[in-house]
């Protein structure tokens, strides 16, 4: 899980810099509308509006663009798409479960870009509920080290409900139950610790260890996946040891 998680965290501060910004920033601004029409413009009183909010900022999305889409979701200004979530299940190369999550204003072209970009990738899609077990919802929020240790974040949100604090070298891990992303994202605001994303994910309960040949076709799979605009997420059951993403991150 922890390979997983690192690697994730890894590959989305190379997006930021890379070629891959503006797709990120799409998929940004498409939860802060999403957050917006579910739950209300106002991020004060809508907390998953709030978390997607500062994600965006904390990615150097431009604010004109996070307040646009916050009005278009909310409804306060025209031009909202209809998107919907839907999650597809499959398998990638070595067995490893996938999770996707797809926010889209089109199920079909959404439903065809995951399977080709799973079968042309050697995985495959799985019938609904035989990947998902193998997951649980936590709620998720990643700590900048930044001179930081492992007991300061954790006796900061442990009476808040935290569940573990996970060391990823340059950052923290908090794991809470979705429920208590709230009060464990205050808790950390209240402490004075900055945090870079508080969302809800999906954790895997059990992993598969990956050497470098398998973490490669793993990879893959996912970058094809997320290279589609409706997939929002994509969650895996990987575990790749510290040596191989290094060995990887070096190519």
């Amino acid at each position: 899980m922890s390979g997983h998680s690192k690697w994730a965290t890894t590959k989305h501060k190379k997006a930021a810099l890379d070629a891959k910004r503006g797709k990120l920033f799409a998929k940004l601004i498409k939860n802060i509308e999403v957050a917006a029409r579910t739950g209300g413009p106002d991020p004060d009183a809508n907390p998953t509006l709030f978390d997607a909010i500062y994600k965006a900022k904390k990615n150097s999305v431009p604010n004109d663009n996070i307040e646009r889409a916050r009005k278009r979701g909310g409804g306060l200004e025209a031009g909202g798409a209809e998107y919907q979530t839907i999650m597809y299940e499959g398998y990638a190369p070595g067995g490893v479960a996938v999770l996707i999550e797809c926010l889209t204003d089109n199920r079909n072209r959404a439903a065809s870009e995951v399977r080709v970009a799973l079968t042309r990738n050697g995985g495959s899609l799985a019938d609904p509920g035989s990947v998902s077990y193998m997951f649980n919802r936590k709620g998720v929020v990643i700590v900048p080290a930044n001179g930081l240790d492992e007991d300061t974040v954790l006796m900061a949100v442990l009476d808040a409900g935290a569940e573990e604090v996970n060391d990823m070298g340059d950052s923290f891990e908090v794991v809470c139950e979705a429920g208590d992303l709230v009060p464990v994202r205050k808790a950390l605001q209240d402490a004075g610790i900055d945090y870079d994303s508080a969302e809800s994910s999906f954790l895997p309960t059990l992993s598969v260890p990956l050497d470098e040949e398998g973490a490669k076709k793993v990879f893959r799979l996912i970058e094809a996946l997320e290279d589609s605009d409706d997939v929002q997420n994509v969650y895996a059951n990987f575990d790749v040891s510290d040596a191989v993403l290094e060995r990887l991150g070096a190519e």
